[in-house]
């Protein structure tokens, strides 16, 4: 069920932004009296699903839900349509009009997908606000992987600051110290202050780690698994587990490191109820679990509530839409930086898939929705034929130069374009796969 939910988000997220991507090539192409011919929701490859023509345009929904696309008229495009270029140009076709207006037509997409961001943003802050627990809140400091253990962290630890830059938003200390490279992390540890070099080469390996790092916290019990291990052995919600095997635990990353996992086990736990101590012998099952789920740092530590008027949640929304589109540039970047191996961690339908909670939730939805809007709107202005970057780029050359690409050189391209898009779509998808195998 978890993952049809997430299947179920994915398409409505993507159906919405292909939608509107299309609908803003198909508004600007009207405004400048250019036909088009069709608009479709996903590929019809073969057939569609549904279709409906309405005056001179074709709406539809394809059944391959790789994307959409409207078909214009007098366009060199994906469709290849060479019969249609052989006669002569009609004034309500694309290459009728001004060099500036094709230009505005091919950017209608990447426009709308951006201000759709932007106003989703905008949304989400008027509804919810903004809720985080920051940084100088969690005094336990953090529990770290074992990759950030290498570099001299140690559990306890409590970052201050990356390159001197004070750090407000712990959720946003993996991806800085990745995508910023930075190089030096300050940490309070048991009150004295020190520096942590980040090693060179250690981008790549940080790129892997899904969970670096999470606020540390006593071990307390929020949830009993119906006939586990804790269950039999009578603990209950709130009980917070002191001891393993009579060796002291403070907290839930010291209780990993002695239970480890370790299958079919029996262990000595010592749980404090309120003023009580008590002996419990709990075993563990076939997957190393006693049956339990922890309270997260959200049970233990007051969060921020930042609540925005209408007028407010504007300039906030565009501002962490600019963030989020600034942070992923940065990331983009880096697949064109070896060293880093970013190249390793693209990922498909599969690996966006799974960003999605396994639970619906609006908020989350929206924000992912806004989300990939960005990213839809930076990968569709890359300089690569059959994108609309692509054919933006073309027309940027001929508006400096006052030469237009001939018919055959634009067809060529998009095939060349389509090949790579293809080649890169396969290669994300079998890194979906690989991954999925490598678990």
């Amino acid at each position: 069920m978890d993952v049809l939910i997430k299947i179920a988000q994915l398409l409505v997220s993507l159906s919405i932004l292909i939608v509107m991507h299309e609908l803003g090539h198909f508004t600007l192409s009207r405004i400048f009296k250019v036909r088009v011919e069709k608009f479709y929701l996903f590929f019809d490859a073969g057939f569609s699903l549904f279709k409906k023509k309405v005056g001179d345009t074709e709406y539809g929904i394809g059944w391959l839900p790789l994307g959409g696309y409207v078909k214009i008229s007098g366009m060199i495009d994906e469709s290849l349509d060479r019969e249609q270029m052989k006669k002569p140009p009609q004034p309500w076709e694309f290459r009728s009009k001004k060099a500036w207006q094709r230009l505005l037509i091919m950017l209608g997409g990447v426009i709308v997908n951006f201000l759709l961001a932007l106003f989703i943003y905008i949304l989400v802050f008027f509804k919810w606000g903004e809720s985080y627990v920051p940084v100088d809140r969690l005094e336990y400091g953090f529990a770290f992987d074992s990759t950030f253990v290498e570099m001299g962290l140690r559990n306890g630890d409590k970052i201050i600051s990356l390159d001197g830059e004070q750090v407000e938003k712990w959720t946003a200390i993996h991806p800085d110290i990745v995508v910023n490279g930075t190089k030096l992390i300050q940490v309070e540890r048991e009150g004295t202050m020190m520096d942590i070099r980040v090693p060179e080469g250690m981008i790549s390996r940080l790129l892997k780690i899904q969970y670096a790092m999470e606020p540390r916290v006593p071990c307390v019990i929020g949830v009993v698994v119906d006939d586990g291990g804790m269950e039999k052995a009578g603990a209950r919600v709130g009980d917070r587990l002191i001891a393993v095997n009579g060796e002291p635990v403070q907290f839930y990353d010291e209780f990993l490191d002695k239970t480890r996992g370790t299958p079919l086990k029996s262990f000595g736990l010592t749980m404090l109820r309120g003023a009580d101590t008590l002996q419990m012998e709990v075993t563990t099952n076939q997957e190393g679990l006693f049956g339990f789920q922890r309270k997260f740092y959200f049970d233990f530590f007051d969060p921020v509530e930042v609540k925005y008027s209408f007028f407010q949640s504007i300039p906030a929304g565009i501002n962490h839409g600019v963030d989020i589109t600034k942070s992923y540039l940065k990331q983009l970047k880096m697949l064109f930086k070896p060293e880093t191996k970013a190249y390793e961690e693209l990922g498909g339908f599969i690996k966006i898939g799974s960003i999605f909670p396994s639970t619906w939730d609006w908020q989350s939805f929206w924000n992912m929705t806004a989300f990939l809007s960005i990213i839809l709107a930076i990968m569709n202005i890359l300089p690569i034929p059959a994108l609309d970057g692509g054919h933006v780029m073309f027309l940027l050359f001929e508006m400096i130069t006052g030469r237009k690409p001939g018919d055959k050189f634009m067809e060529y391209a998009q095939i060349v374009g389509m090949v790579l898009l293809l080649s890169l779509l396969l290669y994300a998808n079998l890194n979906d796969i690989i991954g999925l195998f490598n678990k």
